[in-house]
């Protein structure tokens, strides 16, 4: 019988960047995390902060067994694999398994736009709204336009503990999450977030004038994006 390890064999990930810092973002913003970003998007959102994962996307190929070499090398005991889009990559199953199995909690961030049966301790879910297509690339905006939006694979995710993380840049975006989540089955209002669009203290200051009480009003959460606040803008953070 195949060992784990000699399963994994040749199961690769495009990764770009391996790193400990804070999760400055939903339900367990302030908890130390390694993150894992692998590189590659099927999706172009026009407000995408980390272009060297999707439209300049760089890093090696890495196997399983060396992901999580470097990931039991530093200290935090929560990973989140993140991206770009970790679930373009079949092998995220195996990565998944090996990280849990380690006893390490694993967060997944994604759009929720392609499905793996896997299991995780936290779907961290963003559907990418209307707005979100890239204006500059007609070939990409009709790709992103068709691939942003899977109620089917949000649902499979959301019968796993979740979140629902919605990056908005206005009302008229604000109303649209409130039609999405019309559209599922069932959904816990807590675990709906809204973050401001904006990479600088000031851009977000001036959405959360309007963002706060929006979502007071309609019993959503505000998701400050914290690590700006702590490290700024700034890759590996």
């Amino acid at each position: 019988m195949q060992t784990d390890s000699a399963n994994r064999k040749g199961a690769t990930l495009r990764i770009c960047e391996i790193y400990p810092s804070i999760q400055g973002e939903g339900l367990l913003s302030g908890t130390a995390s390694t993150f894992v970003r692998t590189s590659g998007c099927n999706l172009r959102c026009w407000f995408c902060d980390t272009p060297f994962a999707s439209w300049k996307p760089e890093g090696d190929y890495q196997s399983v067994d060396q992901i999580v070499e470097q990931v039991l090398g530093l200290e935090p005991k929560h990973v989140v694999l993140t991206g770009g889009e970790p679930m373009i990559f079949p092998a995220v199953t195996q990565l998944a398994e090996a990280i849990r199995s380690a006893g390490l909690h694993l967060t997944i961030e994604t759009a929720g736009t392609i499905w793996h049966p896997l299991q995780c301790d936290l779907w961290s879910i963003s559907p990418k709204l209307a707005g979100s297509a890239p204006t500059h690339s007609q070939a990409w905006k009709k790709a992103h336009d068709q691939r942003r939006e899977r109620i089917d694979v949000v649902q499979q995710m959301m019968q796993q503990p979740y979140q629902l993380k919605f990056v908005v840049n206005d009302s008229s975006e604000a109303a649209q999450v409130l039609e999405y989540l019309q559209m599922l089955d069932h959904f816990d209002p807590a675990r709906v977030l809204l973050m401001p669009q904006g990479t600088t203290v000031e851009q977000l200051d001036q959405q959360a004038k309007w963002l706060v009480p929006w979502c007071d009003q309609h019993q959503l959460t505000y998701c400050p994006r914290s690590h700006i606040y702590w490290f700024g803008n700034r890759r590996g953070t």
